[in-house]
């Protein structure tokens, strides 16, 4: 299942405090993810369907996303992250904890860099 067909479940747009998009719109949000400085975005992908599988497509193992929003960009040390599994039978399996884990790293090395 894609984010567009996620993100018209009632239960997901309540949990993230979101409202339905058109795929137009949608597009253009994705856009902003990849384009703009303040967010980073990746897709969370259930790897143990991935090796189980050889030859499965990225799109058939996602599971979810985890951002990250630079919150004062006078203050790169500054964020917030959110992550979000969608499908709901990968729910419970660590997912998401790993997901931020790995999201906090990424972020902590990038202001290494920066810095």
């Amino acid at each position: 299942m894609g984010y567009h067909e996620w993100m018209k479940s009632e239960e997901l747009q309540r949990l993230t405090a979101s409202e339905p998009l058109t795929l137009e719109q949608e597009h253009g949000m994705q856009h902003s993810w990849r384009e703009d400085g303040d967010k980073c975005t990746f897709i969370v992908l259930d790897a143990e369907k991935w090796q189980a599988h050889p030859g499965t497509t990225e799109e058939s193992c996602m599971v979810g996303d985890v951002n990250l929003f630079l919150t004062d960009l006078d203050d790169p040390t500054l964020g917030e992250i959110e992550v979000m599994i969608a499908e709901p039978s990968c729910r419970g399996k660590g997912l998401g904890t790993e997901a931020v884990l790995m999201m906090l790293s990424y972020g902590g090395d990038a202001q290494t860099d920066n810095g």
